[in-house]
């Protein structure tokens, strides 16, 4: 098994901006966003760029993955709030991010690298979060007994879906949603 390098610190502060520069480029422009100008924006060159990314792609799939994992960590339960409050408000931002991204997940589908839905969707980080979530908030009674997880992901990716590059629509959307999900 080969050994990965880990990076030096500016290297690490090199990648860190790159996927910070390319998530918000993404995030105005869809997954064609100009390389040149991730480049630009975060302050290094072409060639840095293309040594920590050798295909937009593996940036894609950097930038998904960053931003799965900052949702997940937004998920831990603030002292005091409701479990039915917390809930609502991370499959909110779930389904925000979804709408806003959607471009991103179907340029790594069919990608010369395609990745598998599972795999894009980093489905066990979301759904390990979501069932914490789940189970709080029946737990309190806060929600119908036959929810589940899974319901409330495809839920919140159909709404996502159905409100492409519109996340407003999604968020309210999801908001009228959930209010059925209240016993």
């Amino acid at each position: 098994m080969e050994r990965v390098k880990p990076l030096r610190a500016d290297g690490q502060r090199n990648r860190e901006r790159l996927v910070a520069a390319a998530a918000e480029l993404v995030g105005r422009d869809g997954a064609q966003a100009s390389l040149e100008e991730i480049a630009r924006r975060a302050g290094v060159g072409s060639a840095t760029l293309h040594r920590h990314f050798p295909s937009r792609q593996l940036l894609l799939e950097a930038v998904f993955r960053d931003g799965v994992a900052q949702l997940c960590e937004r998920a831990a339960v603030q002292p005091g709030e409701e479990p039915a409050t917390r809930l609502a408000t991370w499959l909110e931002e779930v389904t925000v991010y979804t709408a806003t991204h959607r471009g991103l997940a179907e340029a790594l589908l069919t990608g010369p690298e395609a990745l598998t839905a599972e795999e894009i969707c980093c489905s066990d980080m979301l759904l390990e979060v979501l069932d914490a979530l789940v189970a709080r908030a029946s737990s309190a009674g806060a929600i119908q007994a036959g929810a589940t997880s899974e319901d409330l992901m495809t839920l919140a990716n159909a709404i996502a879906v159905a409100n492409e590059d519109d996340p407003d629509t999604a968020r309210r959307v999801l908001r009228l949603a959930l209010a059925g999900i209240r016993p």
